[in-house]
């Protein structure tokens, strides 16, 4: 499923409240620095020809839907950077940013202002300044086990590491959410299961290095491009849940 335009929405999300959603990538293409069995825009496409929109592109855009919304009563309780792949690959995702804050200022204050990122580009200053300007980075993070997050998320790159991620993570110095999507399943032969007791423990221990302000967790709820994935059942995640927060943590759970 991809998102055809640039503003999307607004939505009801299961994390986020009444969602107006960004896409800074093609309508016509996925565009990611993972590409996780998971995903609900399906797995990358050969990006040629494929239109990035401009920052002022994106401005405009999301300034006409803003007003008509201010004009029409409806309020948005979130203005969400997600779509057809990594939003911190646009070229001028800060300046993105930056224009939205403005507009969010402009139209609905009380509005927050949050991005969907895999966090494979936070070692970059800009992309690092850009998040800690939102309200919510909600940063991925689906194991603390290498082998694990390399089937689920399939990073693109072949020189990704886990531990700089997390390094990375912890740079933050608590101004995050950690997102982690739990599944169960098989992908190319492999058995996949991050909600084992050897990948919680692990997963545990890399929440209380990166010290997020809270912790979302979920599982699969569209059509995924692997088909041989199920679903964790509610009943798991809050047991994975109160782990959470015996260790601190504020975690909200979505099944």
């Amino acid at each position: 499923m991809l998102f055809n335009s640039t503003i999307f929405g607004p939505v009801n999300s299961r994390r986020l409240g009444v969602s107006l959603g960004i896409n800074l990538l093609p309508n016509d293409a996925k565009i990611c620095s993972f590409d996780c069995i998971y995903c609900e825009c399906g797995y990358n496409t050969i990006a040629k020809g494929a239109k990035i929109p401009t920052r002022e592109e994106v401005r405009k855009t999301l300034e006409t839907k803003l007003s008509a919304m201010k004009t029409a009563g409806e309020k948005p309780d979130v203005l969400t950077f997600a779509g057809n792949g990594e939003p911190t690959l646009h070229p001028d995702f800060e300046g993105v940013i930056d224009d939205t804050i403005v507009l969010r200022n402009k139209y609905f204050p009380s509005a927050k202002v949050s991005v969907l990122c895999n966090a494979t580009e936070i070692s970059k200053e800009s992309i690092f300044r850009a998040l800690n300007k939102v309200d919510n980075n909600l940063l991925k993070l689906d194991s603390a086990i290498f082998s694990t997050l390399e089937t689920l998320n399939c990073p693109n790159s072949p020189n990704f590491s886990l531990e700089k991620l997390i390094e990375n993570l912890k740079r933050f110095r608590g101004n995050l959410v950690i997102q982690t999507m739990f599944v169960r399943g098989e992908h190319n032969g492999k058995t996949i299961d991050n909600t084992t007791e050897t990948e919680i423990s692990a997963w545990l221990a890399a929440l209380r290095e990166i010290n997020p302000k809270q912790v979302m967790i979920y599982t699969i709820a569209r059509a995924t491009p692997e088909k041989n994935l199920q679903k964790v059942s509610i009943e798991d995640l809050n047991k994975i849940a109160e782990r959470v927060k015996e260790i601190g943590f504020d975690v909200s759970v979505s099944g």
